[in-house]
């Protein structure tokens, strides 16, 4: 497994925020949910869309572009056609920066 790799300033990501950092050479979109921090793949798998200006409603992102929801925690879908789950990725919080990493397939 990779190791984690500064992703962006705490302060960046502010509760109800998201934003979108490179990791891994990917773009993720990183939210604050509660003050606990998700990750996943930033690039809507339906029409590649930036997640990060979507809305956020819970643990819930909606893309700006059509409208596809994706869950945070677990990277899947909804949507009217099947789209491609987003990767997920770790977060972690040091000395006031976030550190990321891809996931691995259980």
């Amino acid at each position: 497994m990779s190791d984690f790799v500064r992703a962006a300033e705490a302060s960046q990501v502010k509760p109800g925020a998201r934003l979108t950092v490179e990791v891994e050479g990917e773009p993720v979109v990183i939210a604050n949910v509660g003050g606990k921090y998700f990750a996943m793949g930033a690039a809507c798998t339906h029409e590649e869309w930036d997640l990060s200006e979507g809305s956020l409603d819970g643990f819930q992102i909606t893309c700006a572009g059509h409208g596809a929801v994706w869950d945070l925690r677990t990277g899947e879908a909804e949507f009217d056609e099947p789209l491609e789950d987003e990767p997920l990725f770790e977060v972690k919080e040091e000395g006031g920066q976030l550190y990321a990493r891809k996931r691995q397939p259980a």
